[in-house]
């Protein structure tokens, strides 16, 4: 299946300073994450499926953004929510 929710995107706010921090969702219920996403719409830094919160997803569904990406060192690929798809970049 392909995926054109990725060829369309504008360019979002930097959120590097929040790559640092960390997911604000898991900060302010002092929990903890394992890997950091970034919403490729509107720059929202979340937590992976792979944490127990699950907050880039949470973002997902309660916005609709589709497409994401990785942030973490040396990984260069992004998720599509709505075609199931993983982009390499």
């Amino acid at each position: 299946m392909a995926c054109h929710h990725f060829e369309h995107l504008k360019p979002v706010p930097s959120a590097k300073a929040s790559y640092a921090k960390g997911c604000a969702e898991c900060i302010a219920m002092g929990d903890e994450w394992v890997h950091l996403r970034e919403c490729l719409v509107c720059g929202n830094v979340a937590c992976c499926d792979s944490s127990k919160n699950k907050h880039a997803t949470k973002h997902f569904h309660a916005t609709k953004h589709p497409v994401m990406r990785s942030v973490e060192p040396g990984e260069a690929w992004g998720w599509c929510f709505v075609d199931q798809v993983m982009v390499e970049f």
